[in-house]
């Protein structure tokens, strides 16, 4: 289904016969809405921002216009990564001058202040068109509500967008010197895109732009789709999980699933969210036929270490033995350290929740 939808729309923002991304059709379509941006060597943040521009109705037949002449790039109606003027009222998004500094917290406050990255131009144009982008990739028989839809914007900026403003703008992942470097991210693979220093090859670098927006393409789209299609559904059923907690346990701090799924960053989203604090301690969910775990909730979402671990007697301990030790019937197994249990039947696994709650640890 992906692929039918990733082509469906690779289709609309490359295939249209009548218009082409780059220069070498625009005396034809004199008209046409244009986009500029530098000419040379590309970078993976002004190869995205035009993708972005071209998802848009406005601009999806619009000619990408590749320069650094001034004047031809004031004939064009918006202008990414080049120009030396950041202005929103006049659509020009240039983040190379020296007095910019701006963050994605800084220009849309409203989102809250923990997005302090420096933008580059896919992150300006993702700022002020990130949710219509994302609209035209949703399904017309599906539409976001509008909190669903900010929450996703904010997921696509920190899981995609957010990386390529840092590279681009130089900004380290770590305080220190890593001690391995990554290079297969999607920037180096744009970058490798142009031509090697020492070519000798004659090669149409609009051309070449295209192919990376192909590139590029499937990257974002893959980012959205996956927040739209698997991580929205699972955040929907982790809410409802929370929101009948006290049906579960008069104590509000056992949830329980019915599926496995991944639930940990939405839990502690949602915890944030419905300002319940870390009350959580534990989650039950059906794991396969015959065999359910329960799962002490982690103090962050990455953590082994747990909120209030399992029953500690049973650490280590599996079977008939542990059964015999917790006093409940079909336990399969204790974690040496707690974080996890298994039973073969949903009562099972909620009576070692309950249990384990009661402790004194």
């Amino acid at each position: 289904m992906f692929r039918k939808v990733l082509c469906t729309i690779s289709s609309i923002a490359y295939n249209n016969s009548s218009h082409s991304f780059v220069n070498r059709h625009l005396i034809a379509q004199s008209r046409t809405m244009k986009i500029g941006t530098h000419d040379g060597v590309f970078h993976c943040d002004e190869v995205l921002a035009c993708y972005m521009l071209k998802l848009l109705p406005q601009y999806k037949d619009a000619v990408i216009v590749r320069t650094r002449d001034m004047a031809k790039l004031n004939d064009c109606d918006i202008v990414v990564d080049v120009g030396a003027v950041f202005d929103h009222a006049k659509k020009r998004y240039d983040h190379h001058q020296r007095e910019f500094n701006e963050s994605l917290s800084s220009l849309r406050p409203e989102l809250g202040d923990k997005y302090k990255i420096k933008l580059s131009s896919a992150g300006l144009v993702y700022t002020y068109y990130g949710e219509d982008v994302i609209k035209q990739l949703v399904p017309s028989d599906s539409p976001l509500a509008a909190k669903d839809l900010e929450v996703i914007y904010k997921k696509v900026y920190q899981n995609f967008i957010e990386e390529i403003d840092a590279i681009d703008n130089g900004v380290p992942i770590a305080s220190e010197e890593p001690r391995y470097k990554i290079r297969t991210h999607l920037s180096s693979r744009v970058a490798r895109l142009n031509p090697e220093w020492n070519s000798k090859s004659v090669v149409n670098m609009d051309e070449i732009f295209e192919k990376a927006m192909v590139l590029v393409s499937e990257e974002f789209l893959h980012t959205v789709n996956y927040f739209m299609k698997v991580w929205l559904p699972a955040r929907v059923y982790v809410r409802e999980a929370l929101d009948n907690r006290f049906v579960i346990h008069k104590s509000g701090q056992i949830v329980e699933f019915t599926e496995r799924f991944p639930w940990k960053e939405h839990l502690f989203d949602l915890e944030e969210e419905m300002n319940i604090g870390h009350e959580i301690k534990y989650v039950i969910f059906n794991d396969k036929p015959n065999s359910w775990r329960v799962q002490a909730v982690p103090v962050n979402p990455t953590s082994f270490v747990t909120r209030k671990p399992l029953h500690p007697k049973w650490w280590g301990v599996r079977d008939e033995v542990l059964s015999e030790v917790a006093g409940i019937a079909n336990c399969v197994f204790c974690h040496s350290t707690g974080f996890i249990g298994g039973n073969t039947t949903r009562n099972g696994a909620f009576t070692m929740a309950v249990a384990s709650l009661e402790s004194e640890t």
